[in-house]
């Protein structure tokens, strides 16, 4: 199956790549939604990333494509992702590497607790040995180079991922997302939106974004530029404008070196890609990982209206910013909501392998079962200390 940036552009069929997710995903109406926010039937859609995968889903897969084929390609036989105790890189690279035969571990650094970074950590530990905590995610660039150095002594070929994935060639997984998204505008299935609202960690999924939508625009695939609304999830300057429209540039320049003379306007720069960009930190409250009101707002209203299940990190405050500026009055056309966290069941974890957890994960553990164990089920979490 081809990917939809090479659908767009054949030449780009030579770069490695492989399948993990479930293609394309489903865009679909929030009238419900949008009813509650004084919108018009047909003005708020949302883009489901949370079923694009059938163990696991969320956004995170669409960089795990180029990344796990680069990988493969290079002759790497084990890759490690890099985040949070709860990352859901992290645990979408576990669960899919693994399925495609390659080795996975994680090097993680402890994050406030949450419900969805409790469970998700549960996972990460369930599905591999190789995971190491770190005391502070400042340990983690001096990690990731041990990490490599720890692999090659033992004569494992191995790939240590950035947060989120956060390369040019994983950015390139959300250009790829942004031209399978106009081609279900072409197709009829929603109309072209005013406005993208999507998160911003890592930053990779907006910058692919602002990277597929400005070459379909060129392409005349559409007929105007979104505006890509990232709601930073982590603080300035991790997600400062600059470092999107970087991103998007250095993942442009792949492509435009792959095609050569034939792009359409030449090479893609920071000045233009940046230009349908709004940055908002309104949401981003205490912190990385810090829930916040309004975010619990959003999450009880896509429960209320039959929308996906969100989560206080990151769609939540996704959801939160969308909802404040329908109701001030600053949403007229339509608008779509990226759904990035994944809503499909989390696999059964043996509880021997968080036995065998690094001991400054058990104790996490224990802090956050202690303080979370009255809103989340008995089944889902570790067995009391």
């Amino acid at each position: 199956m081809t990917f939809a940036l090479a659908r767009a552009f054949p030449a780009l069929a030579a770069l490695p790549w492989t399948t993990v997710g479930m293609w394309p995903t489903a865009v679909e109406p929030m009238d419900a939604l949008a009813r509650e926010l004084g919108l018009a039937a047909g003005q708020l859609w949302i883009k489901r990333e949370d079923l694009s995968g059938g163990v696991y889903g969320g956004n995170k897969l669409r960089s795990l494509e180029p990344l796990l084929g680069e990988a493969q390609a290079a002759g790497a036989t084990r890759i490690y992702a890099t985040g949070a105790f709860g990352s859901n890189q992290a645990l979408a690279t576990l669960l899919h590497a693994q399925r495609l035969g390659l080795e996975a571990g994680a090097l993680l650094f402890p994050q406030p607790h949450t419900e969805t970074a409790l469970k998700n950590l549960i996972a990460i530990l369930g599905a591999s040995r190789l995971v190491r905590a770190l005391p502070h995610w400042s340990w983690l660039p001096f990690s990731m180079g041990a990490e490599r150095r720890r692999a090659t002594r033992a004569g494992v070929r191995s790939v240590v991922l950035p947060p989120g994935g956060a390369t040019p060639v994983g950015t390139l997984g959300y250009a790829s997302a942004a031209l399978e998204l106009c081609e279900q505008v072409a197709a009829g299935a929603c109309p072209l939106p005013q406005r993208i609202y999507v998160g911003a960690g890592s930053v990779a999924t907006s910058a692919g974004l602002l990277l597929g939508l400005r070459l379909a625009l060129r392409t005349g695939r559409i007929r105007a530029m979104p505006e890509v609304v990232a709601v930073r999830v982590t603080p300035w300057p991790v997600t400062g404008a600059f470092r999107i429209a970087g991103l998007a540039a250095r993942a442009g320049a792949l492509v435009s070196r792959q095609l050569g003379s034939t792009l359409v306007g030449g090479r893609l720069g920071k000045a233009e890609l940046g230009v349908a960009l709004r940055v908002t930190g309104a949401q981003l409250g205490k912190g990385y990982g810090f829930a916040t009101a309004a975010g619990e707002a959003a999450i009880a209203a896509s429960a209320r209206t039959g929308g996906p299940p969100l989560d206080v990190c990151y769609s939540a405050k996704v959801m939160a910013a969308l909802m404040a500026e329908a109701r001030a009055g600053g949403v007229s056309g339509p608008v779509l909501f990226w759904s990035s966290k994944s809503s499909r069941p989390l696999p059964p974890v043996d509880e021997a392998a968080l036995a065998a957890a690094p001991e400054r994960m058990q104790r996490w553990i224990e802090r956050a079962r202690r303080g979370l164990g009255a809103h989340v089920e008995a089944k889902q979490l570790p067995p009391a200390a």
